[in-house]
C-alpha cells in the first residue's frame, strides 16, 4: 500500500510542510463530512487553498491521501515515540501514557465518525477498510508489539506473545463504553472517569503479565 508521507520535492528540496498539513487537514474534514466517494482531489485542493498539482505532488492518489490522513490522526494522540521504552522510565508510566492517548483517540468525534464511515464503506469497497486498518489499528498494534517485546526482554513483565498482549491491551481500553459511543447510545468517558478506567486497565494488564 503506498504511503507517500514526506518525499522530497525535486533535488534536495523538502516539500512545503505547511501545505502538506493543510492538505491533510482538508482531507480529514472532507472525508468525514462528504464521505470517501464524494471527496475529490480537486475538492481537497480547494479546501486546502492549494493547487491540484500541489496535492498530487504530496500524495500520489486519493487512496494514499486517505491513508496518510488516518496516520496523521493517529499520530496526533499516539506519536511513534510513545511506543519507546526510555531508560529510567517505569513500564507502568509508559503504558499509562499510551493508554491515555489511545483512549482520547478512539473517543474523539473524528475517530468515531471515521469508524462509522469505514463501516459503511467496508461493504462497498473492502480495499478501503484494509487501507484504514493498516494505517490506523495495525500501525498501533505493531508499535505496541515492538514495545512489549522490549518490556519482556527487560524482565519487568513476562510476555510470551506480544502481539496477542497488544490486542488485549487495546481491547480492554475500548471496553463497552466505546461500543456504546459508536452505536450512538452513550457518551465518552471523560475527566476522572476516563482516568480511572485507564488506570484500571493498566493495573489489570500489569498484574496479568507480571512474573510469578
Amino acid at each position: 500500500m503506498p504511503n507517500n508521507l514526506s518525499a522530497p520535492s525535486g533535488p534536495g528540496r523538502p516539500k512545503d510542510l505547511a501545505k502538506r498539513q493543510a492538505i491533510l487537514d482538508a482531507a480529514k474534514t472532507l472525508f468525514l463530512t462528504k464521505g470517501y466517494a464524494n471527496t475529490s482531489m480537486d475538492a481537497v485542493a480547494t479546501q486546502a487553498n492549494v493547487s491540484k498539482l500541489t496535492v498530487y505532488s504530496h500524495f500520489n492518489d486519493k487512496e494514499t491521501l486517505f491513508s496518510a490522513a488516518v496516520v496523521a490522526k493517529c499520530e496526533e494522540q499516539l506519536p511513534t515515540l510513545f511506543f519507546e521504552l526510555p531508560d529510567g522510565v517505569a513500564v507502568e508510566t509508559v503504558l499509562l501514557n499510551i493508554a491515555r492517548g489511545f483512549h482520547l483517540l478512539i473517543n474523539s468525534d473524528e475517530s468515531v465518525n471515521l469508524h462509522r464511515l469505514i463501516m459503511t464503506l467496508g461493504s462497498q469497497d473492502p480495499k478501503l477498510s484494509l487501507i484504514f486498518f493498516e494505517a490506523g489499528p495495525e500501525r498501533m498494534l505493531h508499535g505496541m508489539e515492538r514495545l512489549l517485546s522490549k518490556v519482556d526482554q527487560s524482565g519487568v513483565l513476562r510476555i510470551d506473545k506480544p502481539r496477542n498482549a497488544a490486542e488485549h491491551f487495546f481491547c480492554l481500553l475500548k471496553g463497552a463504553a466505546n461500543f456504546r459511543l459508536l452505536y450512538g447510545c452513550g457518551e465518552p468517558l471523560t475527566g476522572e472517569a476516563a482516568e480511572s478506567h485507564v488506570r484500571e486497565v493498566v493495573e489489570l494488564f500489569m498484574r496479568a503479565y507480571r512474573p510469578d
